[in-house]
């Protein structure tokens, strides 16, 4: 007997339709998986044949091949195996039931016939959706904001008995789903209305959170560069829910995990880090840290440290808003719209032009540091910023002080979190000239 279901596979961000063809047999027993399956989708095997016989499925005297079609795409993980335990059960007539196209499955099978949820399962729900799936079963995972996908119908299971269950007609109880609001909450960054001082540096950074500039900030230690870089989140608006669903699936997609919060993420890598954990990469490339500050926050400390081949390869994204990375297995393209902010000392020993420490530097060796830097990424820099260290005494301190209105322009708070959300009434170029 022949069987067809549907499942999605993922190439990067990118999704598309996986048919599971099986056909089973009376022969010897054997159990064979074709179409390019990686380790992870060969020991399926293993995980159908144990939840199947727990469930008191029998597959002796039964030659069973499994093809994953298209046959020339790579297959990844574990998220095949609940569509090929169902394409099995029909072809071995224990699920009498005709199964449309446009129904999908996804979802990792345990020993005991539970279905569970897998990495990289949120950005295969989103490519669903665009292929034009109508129905898809898959594990609930909490880990996952409320989808609402519509016209996508999403159908939470725990276990392969209850989707055969529903696929025959029989009600399941629906999970209980918490709203986003009690589960994903605003993340506590460092605000920028409890920085003193620095009133010309927050009015750039007011603008670069407006028109999305990428900001470099210069200065002696201890003058303020990080602390601004932190606080910097703060007045960037929350995330859509679209673009929150899409940061989620980055994340997965590196197995890295992302806080409960709907505020733009904040990437801080060390300057040590490789140009591969950057980019992105990989013998089968995963998002690098500008993918993982996508509709965020990119702070490069101390920028002169990092290497010279390194920070070229920031050059294409800046200005296109993805990154293409190309191996032997495959080419991917990840998106990677960021802000970027970098902060640098002046010199070696930080403190050249400085008025309270002496600066040890020679002009070569200025000059040397200053172009670690080259010219086509300075040029990606809409604003220079020059700080020096607020004299404390010469101020009123303040507890608070909130960010400057700008001429032209208002702003005002929104909820009880501390984002400032800019309503800009003028030209940005005007406010750019103001701000050398």
């Amino acid at each position: 007997m022949w069987a067809k279901v549907t499942s999605i596979g993922l190439k990067g961000m990118e999704g598309y339709r996986v048919h599971v063809e099986v056909g089973s047999y009376v022969g010897n027993d054997s159990f064979k998986i074709v179409g390019l399956p990686d380790a992870a989708v060969k020991e399926s095997k293993e995980r159908i044949i144990a939840a199947l016989r727990t469930l008191g499925y029998h597959l002796s005297g039964q030659k069973i091949i499994i093809n994953l079609s298209p046959a020339d795409q790579k297959k990844y993980g574990s998220m095949f195996d609940f569509p090929m335990a169902i394409a099995v059960l029909q072809s071995l007539h224990e699920l009498e039931v005709i199964v449309p196209e446009d129904t999908g499955f996804l979802g990792s099978l345990s020993l005991d016939g539970s279905i569970q949820p897998v990495e990289g399962m949120l950005p295969a729900v989103l490519a669903a959706k665009r292929l034009g799936i109508q129905k898809l079963y898959m594990p609930f995972d909490e880990g996952l904001p409320v989808l609402d996908l519509k016209p996508l119908e999403i159908i939470y299971v725990s276990s392969l008995q209850d989707a055969i269950g529903h696929l025959s007609g029989q009600w399941i109880p629906p999970f209980n789903k918490k709203q986003d609001d009690e589960r994903f909450t605003n993340t506590v960054y460092l605000d920028m209305q409890q920085i003193i001082g620095h009133t010309g540096a927050k009015h750039a950074l007011e603008v670069a959170a407006a028109g999305e500039h990428h900001v470099l900030l210069t200065g002696p230690p201890g003058c303020g560069k990080s602390m601004l870089a932190e606080s910097f989140p703060s007045i960037l608006p929350a995330l859509t829910k679209e673009s929150l669903l899409e940061v989620i699936s980055l994340y997965q997609l590196s197995q890295n995990s992302f806080s409960h919060s709907n505020m733009p993420p904040y990437r801080n890598p060390h300057h040590s880090a490789s140009g591969v954990s950057i980019i992105g990469g990989g013998q089968y490339p995963k998002p690098g840290e500008i993918s993982l500050a996508h509709h965020g926050v990119l702070f490069l400390d101390e920028i002169g440290e990092f290497s010279k081949k390194t920070l070229d390869m920031l050059r294409q994204p800046l200005e296109n808003g993805l990154i293409m990375i190309s191996r032997t297995h495959a080419t991917i393209t990840y998106p990677a719209s960021f802000i970027l902010i970098a902060a640098m000392n002046p010199c070696p020993c930080g403190y050249e032009g400085s008025n309270s420490h002496y600066c040890t530097c020679s002009k070569k060796q200025i000059l040397a540091y200053q172009n670690r830097l080259s010219g086509p990424l300075r040029d990606r820099f809409d604003i220079n910023l020059s700080l020096g260290p607020i004299n404390f005494n010469a101020l009123r301190l303040k507890r608070q002080e909130s960010p400057q209105k700008l001429s032209g322009g208002e702003w005002r708070k929104q909820g009880t979190g501390n984002m400032i959300v800019m309503e800009w009434r003028f030209a940005i170029a005007e406010s750019l000239t103001k701000c050398y």
